[in-house]
């Protein structure tokens, strides 16, 4: 590891990577690999890989414990669960939600025909704006997907108003929201139903997969039935379905993943405390802040970077962390109403999300978890901090290398 003094000591000016090994955004955590690899030879000597096992079993008992929900259903993958939580409840025609989320939230309306409406975000809190909800709805309307963005959690109360309002359902996508709680209660426990992702980069993962969890006992039963083809017993299939099963060997990644799963925690708010510590003065670098008083994972370590200010967007900022083996994501660039096919289909909507257009282009996640030191975030944060202080050079040498890049192309083509 390099530490960085001088501007001539970042990579894109001649300078060596401060990193040797590149330090991600969402590398998995890992729990007991003895319990896990136990496990594991068990689930083998039984021979029993999927199909409802033991382990799946327990993983949904042990999650709707600690979640205080009635019923949690395991699925192979967070957008599987999504995709039959959005059939189970019926919706079709519009649904509104935020464009400021990972894709898969609009892909899984899309991919059954339902037209995701775009709603544009609070400016404070980053999520969807109940304000702006009404203005959205259509005879077409029947649903609503909030996100928990950054397991920063919705305005619960205000989204239900106006669905119930409207005689919409609520769904949430809580992807980023394992642990997290909202006045007091466990994350999962709002609208019709929520959906997790145990995806290998969220904090709690399951190798992959993913959840509905609810309290509603019909619509349980029936996403119960929906991830395995519609079979109510062997050879008796009642409705339609598909193959949205948790393996066996995913569940038992999960329960031991529950047994670090306060570890992963208390790592995550140390990295979180730190990076709050060592960019409280850096000018125009807003660290996100997460209320301490209910329970989050503090899994997502977000800046927004005021150009204003720093003189450097963040985008120049992305591309020289990205050169120090520092690969910080932009998350969620550029909001799913510029990617395909919503673009096309929607070309001008960003003219109804000026907050979403906004934040798109100002904030930058940076890496946490286990696999990341707290001399790691040191570094990284000396290199924003010594970007930032000398803002008007650094923006002046990178226009200056990209026209003389323009010029060498140029030559090339002739």
């Amino acid at each position: 590891m390099i530490t960085k003094e001088r501007l001539s000591d970042l990579v894109v000016f001649g300078g060596t990577p401060a990193f040797q090994e590149e330090l991600h955004v969402g590398r998995p955590n890992i729990g007991n690999r003895e319990r896990l690899l136990r496990r594991i030879n068990d689930l083998l000597d039984r021979r029993w890989l999927t199909n409802n096992g033991p382990y799946v079993q327990e993983f949904e008992r042990q999650v709707a414990d600690m979640l205080g929900v009635r019923h949690c259903v395991a699925m192979c993958n967070g957008t599987v669960a999504l995709e039959i939580a959005i059939r189970a409840l019926g919706l079709a025609g519009e649904v509104i939600i935020p464009s400021m989320t990972f894709i898969a939230t609009a892909h899984a309306l899309q991919w059954q025909g339902i037209t995701p409406v775009f709603c544009d975000i609070d400016p404070h809190t980053y999520n969807l704006n109940p304000s702006r909800l009404e203005e959205m709805i259509t005879p077409r309307t029947t649903g609503i997907i909030g996100v928990h963005l950054w397991g920063r959690p919705c305005d619960v109360e205000g989204l239900s108003e106006v669905a119930q309002k409207h005689n919409l359902k609520l769904l949430y996508d809580a992807a980023h929201a394992f642990g997290c709680s909202y006045k007091g209660r466990r994350i999962g426990n709002f609208g019709n139903a929520e959906v997790f992702s145990f995806h290998a980069t969220k904090f709690f993962n399951t190798f992959e997969g993913g959840a509905v969890v609810t309290n509603n006992d019909e619509l349980a039963a029936k996403i119960r039935l929906m991830k395995n083809f519609g079979f109510a017993g062997y050879d008796n299939v009642i409705y339609i379905g598909t193959n949205g099963k948790m393996s066996e060997v995913s569940a038992a990644m999960g329960l031991t993943s529950l047994e670090s799963l306060d570890e992963f925690i208390a790592v995550n708010h140390r990295n979180y405390k730190q990076y709050q510590q060592e960019l409280a003065d850096v000018p125009g670098v807003r660290l996100l802040t997460y209320d301490e008083s209910e329970k989050r994972n503090y899994q997502y370590i977000v800046v927004e970077i005021d150009r204003a200010v720093t003189k450097v967007g963040r985008d120049q900022l992305h591309e020289l962390l990205w050169a120090e083996n520092v690969l910080a994501r932009r998350y969620f660039h550029p909001g799913c109403h510029r990617m395909e096919p919503y673009r096309s289909y929607f070309p001008h909507a960003g003219l109804l999300l000026p907050e979403t257009e906004r934040i798109v282009k100002r904030v930058l996640c940076l890496p946490t978890g286990t696999a990341v030191s707290p001399r790691d975030i040191r570094v990284m944060c000396q290199i924003i901090q010594l970007v930032v202080t000398r803002g008007d050079e650094v923006r002046d040498r990178l226009e200056h290398r990209a026209i003389g890049e323009l010029h060498g192309h140029s030559h090339e083509r002739l």
